[in-house]
């Protein structure tokens, strides 16, 4: 066992009487040393049930002949976060946390992991993490928060962000707008739609490294705790086995996982996330190669904001294996890979099948005979750009409009707060990227505004940083190379035409080279100098590496 470095011979007698100091027996200092992490909190809604899911952990490990012992995990909730300069310090968390975990599990020297994640960046952070470290890992989620209900209808995060368009523009009175704000999130959990949180839970169990339920159980649930407990215990017999997360975490994997990305309709973010996962179990993910999935996996699911439907309704479907079971049937996914259970895919998916055709649609009649998320190219995105294909309105597919330009998310706020957006216009928001935010803002409160006002089906947002799970509408975000690092967004003027073809991937900015060049002359890039610390580190870091390693690193 690794922990035999710092507790076994003569000459670690120190280490045992700090081990002691910790009031462990000696019995359990014997035992192998399984380290929890944690990221209990009490400012994230996702993050705030935590502690009993690690509990119950604690106690699986303990039933199973193992010392289990927690250390914690940052997380930052992007919803609060949301809309101000807290938002820039989102994305650089998912390093911070892989980072400071491979820092604890390692000067620890632990036999085994239980991560214990649920929200946006927590998940990808830990995954990487595990992929690193490489000690038998499992991974136990929060859950999914419960819908909200407003006036019949069910809501979520995003009907909230959108609500306060529909005041703004009018629709609703600030009595309605309170309704929904005391209505809309009901439960602990993480945001109850397919947004990033529960996309990449969702894909954790797609990995082979999560339980059956592990991303679809509602946090309230008492069969959460019950998960969490067969999590502590499994986490033993995959140390006895001596399964490790590379063992699980193959290239053949990662293609299921972006099958089930796809079939799903998730996150455009875990077109950021699958990658940098991915590398470090030394695997390549491009976006040619999501293209390539997207193309040949039918779309089955459509979540919210995408659709009606919401976590706890996929659960109750049959949860993320009956989706898996949908794709099997046409030879869509690999089920010989190894998994946490300690037996194949193909093994765990027995007897999970689809009890609602109404939310995973079957194979035969999908929702689209293509993928959820769609990379683009062009003039605009040489590198690429990313879109939710599943959340864009049939007439917005194929758009070609003026551009309205915008430096920042906060400027863009304003102008559409402030009447100048119109139908068929193209939102511009740049110098949002990593380096150029910088840590790549989510754009969500501009899209959720849009929508809200009633121009989603009329007016397409591009933008070099990010879009939130919870966005619906043609929003592109991701586009590379971004504003700051010379990318052709930095010199888009107002009037523009901008063509965007998502069934067909391009994205074109029509404007003459000889114009653009010009303007290459006259239009110096912004550099912001307003920030210190940890995020000027971030923003050197990524502005000094090669094209497109913000998806890599």
């Amino acid at each position: 066992m690794d922990s035999k470095v710092m507790k076994s011979g003569f000459d670690k007698a120190p280490q045992r009487s700090l081990l002691h100091a910790l009031g462990l027996t000696e019995e359990e200092i014997e035992r192998p040393l399984v380290g929890i992490v944690s990221s209990y909190n009490e400012i994230v809604p996702g993050h705030m049930n935590l502690d009993k899911i690690c509990e119950a952990v604690k106690m699986g490990v303990s039933m199973a002949g193992g010392t289990p012992i927690v250390f914690p995990a940052i997380a930052v909730c992007d919803g609060i976060a949301m809309g101000h300069k807290g938002m820039k310090y989102s994305l650089v968390t998912r390093d911070l946390i892989a980072d400071s975990t491979e820092a604890m599990a390692l000067a620890h020297a632990f036999d085994a992991l239980v991560m214990i994640p649920n929200c946006d960046k927590n998940v990808p952070g830990l995954l990487m993490a595990a992929a690193r470290i490489n000690v038998p890992t499992i991974f136990v989620s929060g859950g999914p928060m419960l819908a909200g209900h407003v006036k019949g209808h069910k809501t979520s995060l995003s009907s909230m962000f959108e609500a306060v368009g529909a005041y703004q523009a009018g629709k609703i009175s600030k009595e309605e707008l309170k309704e929904y704000e005391l209505n809309t999130c009901p439960t602990c959990g993480s945001c109850s739609g397919m947004y990033t949180a529960n996309s990449h839970n969702c894909l954790t169990e797609v990995l082979g490294m999560g339980l059956a339920g592990n991303g679809t159980i509602p946090a309230v649930y008492s069969k959460r705790i019950e998960l969490a407990k067969h999590a502590g215990m499994q986490v033993m017999e995959l140390y006895r086995k001596n399964i490790r997360p590379r063992d699980i975490m193959t290239k053949e994997a990662f293609e299921n996982a972006l099958t089930a990305d796809m079939a799903l309709g998730c996150s455009t973010n875990s077109m950021l996330h699958l990658p940098a996962i991915a590398n470090e179990c030394g695997i390549e993910i491009n976006l040619d190669i999501a293209n390539e999935i997207s193309a040949r996996t039918p779309n089955l699911c459509h979540l919210a904001p995408a659709g009606p439907t919401y976590i706890e309704e996929l659960d109750a479907a049959g949860g993320v294996y009956a989706v898996l079971n949908e794709l099997v049937k046409k030879d869509l996914i690999h089920t010989d890979v190894m998994t946490v259970t300690g037996k194949t895919l193909k093994e765990n998916l027995v007897g999970h099948v689809n009890k609602d055709l109404n939310v995973i649609r079957p194979i035969d009649n999908p929702y689209s005979q293509t993928g959820g998320i769609a990379v683009l190219k062009g003039n605009l995105a040489e590198d690429g750009c990313v879109v939710k294909r599943s959340a864009v309105a049939k007439e917005m597919l194929v758009h070609e409009g003026p551009a309205k330009v915008f430096d920042s998310e906060e400027e863009a706020i304003q102008g559409i707060f402030g009447g100048k957006i119109k139908a068929g216009d193209v939102v511009v928001i740049r110098y949002e990227g990593p380096s150029g935010g910088p840590g790549m803002r989510e754009m969500l409160s501009p899209t959720s505004a849009i929508a809200g006002m009633g121009l989603d089906k009329e007016v397409a947002l591009i933008t070099d940083g990010r879009f939130s799970g919870a966005t619906r509408g043609a929003a592109i975000g991701h586009i590379s190379p971004e504003a700051v690092q010379g990318g052709l967004i930095a010199y888009v003027k107002d009037g523009d035409m901008i063509s965007i073809n998502i069934p067909e991937h391009k994205i074109e900015l029509k404007v003459s080279n000889e114009i653009i060049e010009k303007r290459k002359q006259e239009m110096p890039i912004k550099v912001k100098t307003d920030v210190t610390g940890y995020l000027a580190r971030y923003a050197k870091m990524v502005s000094s590496a090669d094209k497109g390693a913000i998806i890599n690193k």
